[in-house]
């Protein structure tokens, strides 16, 4: 079994990494990010960046090479923008570039691994195209507003990875491509907006990636194109 993660440097990532390294199924653990990760053991490390279209055809195009990749994990997300700034508190708040900057990272991004995820995947067994979304990406859950621009990217990748599911069905009838949320993670992602979570509801990432492999191995192709917490319950659109 071959695995390949986008985002592998990240909490997330890095703690999906050591736990399917755990795995005596799983043969090789290809490790994407921005910059070269340590090549040791079952890790086959490669480059891309987001912002570089070429570049994630490249690392697709190289990934196909190795031969069927049985699980595609994207594991990249940005709550804030680079400079710090955000998530908008109110739709006053709201710029042109921020929320191109949010979609740029959650949904773009991800959609251009997406692009690629059929010739990656195997045709004749089971295959895993999954990508971290966010509980707040709901738009029938959202009840709080706030965070325009991470709410929108994230239901923006959901709906992708739905449309992704249905072609998936016609050519690899054995796949399954969902979103997953993996709640609150104690990461740089979140950890300017831990007050008030409570301290049991504040995940490692340890725990937050053995959880999320623990939903997506319950998974069959019929749940395949919807969105799913750490805790396996299905979020709503």
């Amino acid at each position: 079994m071959q695995v390949a993660i986008f985002g592998a440097s990240g909490g997330i990532g890095a703690a999906l990494t050591t736990a399917l390294a755990a795995r005596p199924e799983v043969e090789a653990i290809h490790t994407g990010a921005r910059r070269p990760l340590p090549g040791t053991g079952k890790m086959r490390p490669f480059t891309f960046d987001y912002a570089d279209e070429a570049s994630v055809a490249r690392a697709c195009d190289d990934l196909a090479a190795h031969g069927p990749i049985d699980m595609v994990l994207v594991a990249t997300g940005r709550l804030t923008r680079a400079d710090g700034t955000g998530p908008e508190k109110s739709v006053r708040a709201i710029t042109a570039a921020g929320l191109a900057e949010q979609f740029a990272i959650n949904a773009i991004g991800p959609a251009l691994v997406m692009r690629h995820a059929p010739s990656l995947l195997p045709r004749d067994r089971r295959a895993v195209f999954a990508a971290l979304s966010a509980r707040v990406g709901s738009i029938g859950d959202n009840r709080l507003g706030g965070w325009h621009g991470y709410r929108a990217a994230k239901a923006a990748l959901n709906m992708l990875l739905r449309g992704l599911a249905i072609e998936l069905a016609r050519s690899h009838p054995q796949a399954i491509a969902v979103g997953l949320h993996p709640g609150t993670v104690d990461t740089g992602l979140s950890a300017p907006f831990h007050r008030g979570v409570a301290p049991e509801s504040l995940f490692t990432p340890q725990r937050s990636a053995d959880a999320l492999l623990s939903v997506l191995d319950g998974l069959d192709p019929a749940q395949s194109g919807r969105v799913f917490a750490w805790d396996g319950a299905e979020i709503p659109f």
